[in-house]
C-alpha cells in the first residue's frame, strides 16, 4: 500500500486552537490537553480513517494526507443531500451544537440549521442559553431552506401555541391586569400585557381630565394597572384603559 504523512493540523482529532498553540509558540500548552490529544492520537493508530490526497510527489516518493478535509467534504456533501429532502413546514429532530448571540445551531443529521434568537419563542429573550443548551436534542419546525446559499432557517416557538391564538385563555373583557408601558403617540399608549402581547390605551382612556398627550400621564417603561376593554385576537389588538382601571381601584376602597 501507499504510505503518506498527516500533518497534525489535518486530523480531527487535534483541535484548531491546539495546533494554533504549536504553530504560533504561544505560551505553553496545558499538560492535560497535551495528554489528551495524545490519548486521541494513540486511539488513531491501526484505524482506517477517510482521508483526501492533498499533494502526491512521485520523485521524492512522498503523500501528504488530510483527514479534517475528507470529513468536511463528506459533511457538505451530506448537507446537499439533507437539503433536496427538506421541506418547508416540517418538523424534524436535532441537536443543538452550538450557541451564539444571534441564536442557536442544530445538526439535523448532516447539516446544521439555524434557530434564530427571534425563533426561539415567543416571549422576549435576551440570549439563546436561556432557552437551549448544546447538546439539547429537540424537534425543531423547518421555516425556510436556501437551497442556492445552503442556509436552514429553523424555529422553536412554531411548535408552541402563538400567544394571540390562546389568549382567551388567559385573560378576559373587564379583567384588571398589570402592564408596562412601551411606547406613547400623540392618540394613546402602547402597553404590554404580556412578553408578546401589547395593546392600545387610546388617550380618552388614560385619564378623567383633558390631556393633550399621553406624557402628561404615563411614561414609557412605567409599570400600572390597566382594563380589558376589547380582545380582538384575529385583528392583533387589545383596547386597554388606565382610567377605568384607577377608577374601580378607587371605589373598591
Amino acid at each position: 500500500g501507499v504510505q503518506g504523512f498527516v500533518p497534525m493540523s489535518q486530523l480531527v482529532s487535534v483541535s484548531r486552537d491546539h495546533f494554533r498553540m504549536y504553530q504560533d509558540g504561544e505560551g505553553e500548552v496545558d499538560p492535560e490537553i497535551e495528554a489528551a490529544r495524545r490519548e486521541a492520537q494513540a486511539q488513531d493508530i491501526g484505524k482506517s480513517l477517510q482521508m483526501k490526497v492533498l499533494e502526491v510527489n512521485r520523485g521524492r516518493n512522498r503523500a501528504i494526507f488530510s483527514e479534517r478535509q475528507a470529513v468536511q467534504e463528506m459533511r457538505d456533501e451530506q448537507k446537499a443531500r439533507l437539503i433536496e429532502e427538506l421541506t418547508e413546514g416540517e418538523i424534524r429532530m436535532g441537536k443543538v451544537t452550538g450557541i451564539s448571540s444571534f441564536g442557536a445551531f442544530v445538526d439535523l443529521g448532516g447539516a446544521d440549521g439555524l434557530i434564530h434568537i427571534s425563533e426561539l419563542s415567543w416571549s422576549l429573550v435576551n440570549s439563546p442559553d436561556e432557552v437551549v443548551k448544546v447538546g439539547d436534542e429537540l424537534d425543531v419546525y423547518v421555516l425556510r431552506v436556501d437551497a442556492e446559499n445552503k442556509k436552514i432557517a429553523l424555529s422553536l416557538r412554531r411548535l408552541q401555541p402563538e400567544p394571540w391564538e390562546t389568549i382567551h385563555e388567559r385573560h378576559a373583557v373587564g379583567d384588571i391586569v398589570q402592564a408596562t408601558i412601551t411606547k406613547l403617540t400623540n392618540f394613546g399608549a402602547f402597553a404590554r400585557v404580556e412578553d408578546s402581547v401589547e395593546g392600545l390605551v387610546h388617550i380618552s382612556e388614560l385619564s378623567t381630565r383633558m390631556i393633550t398627550h399621553p406624557r402628561e400621564v404615563v411614561k414609557e417603561g412605567e409599570e400600572v394597572q390597566v382594563k380589558i376593554l376589547r380582545i380582538e385576537p384575529d385583528r392583533r389588538r387589545l383596547g386597554l384603559s388606565l382610567k377605568q382601571s384607577a377608577e374601580e381601584a378607587y371605589f373598591q376602597v
